[in-house]
């Protein structure tokens, strides 16, 4: 008989599905998906893809902390490079060119692998297109949407106005949760990047998390 809480493990079932598809989709386009069914065996995996030893650093995303491997990373054998530690913030920024492992999330993926970020002063989308030796997404299937024109709209309209309220920022969207399109001098949407494809084997690693992720 149906029971109330069984749509829990429907939609579990559901995004493991579609999880496959974007894996497919990603491996077309020269990059690799991984699926973990909960954030201990995301947590997991990120450490299988990361050998010790590695210099890793990051974005601004909040995926990597909702698996806990930010923390795993700086209790580890790992040369994690803290730029919000730092006390000198460029020159931490800086050294993400030349890491081993480049960390951040997904402002929105389509359900055939292309991934979009959008970035306020670049840091993040720059190093995802080019420089860092690997880099790790950390992705919830909450950011799957069916097409480019539907994730651009989300980085935009979801994940632009909740982060420029996390940075205390004065931005349209702050106040009326959707984007305007603004040329505020706060705006967070100054860049966005589309990738399509990897033209290195291997460079770009995708783990899609089957729990809601960051925003």
């Amino acid at each position: 008989m149906y029971k109330m809480t069984d749509y829990r493990e429907f939609i579990k079932e559901r995004n493991e599905l579609l999880a496959l598809r974007v894996i497919k989709g990603l491996e077309s386009r020269n990059m690799c998906g991984f699926y973990a069914p909960d954030k201990r065996s995301a947590l997991k995996k990120a450490l299988e893809l990361i050998p010790e030893g590695s210099s890793v650093t990051m974005g601004g995303g909040m995926s990597a902390f909702d698996i806990g491997l930010v923390d795993a990373l700086k209790q580890g054998e790992y040369d994690f490079i803290d730029r919000d530690a730092a006390e000198d913030k460029r020159s931490a920024m800086l050294a993400a060119y030349d890491a081993d492992f480049f960390l951040a999330g997904a402002n929105a993926m389509t359900e055939d692998g292309v991934i979009v970020n959008i970035d306020g002063n670049a840091n993040r989308v720059s190093a995802i297109a080019q420089g860092p030796r690997k880099v790790l997404l950390i992705v919830g299937m909450n950011k799957i949407c069916p097409d480019v024109d539907s994730a651009v709209k989300r980085a935009r309209n979801v994940a632009a106005p909740v982060n420029a309220r996390r940075f205390g920022l004065q931005t349209p969207c702050v106040k009326t949760g959707s984007c305007f399109n603004c040329k505020s001098p706060d705006t967070i949407c100054c860049q966005i990047l589309i990738t399509r494809f990897s033209r290195h084997t291997g460079r770009i690693n995708v783990i899609l998390v089957n729990e809601d992720l960051g925003f």
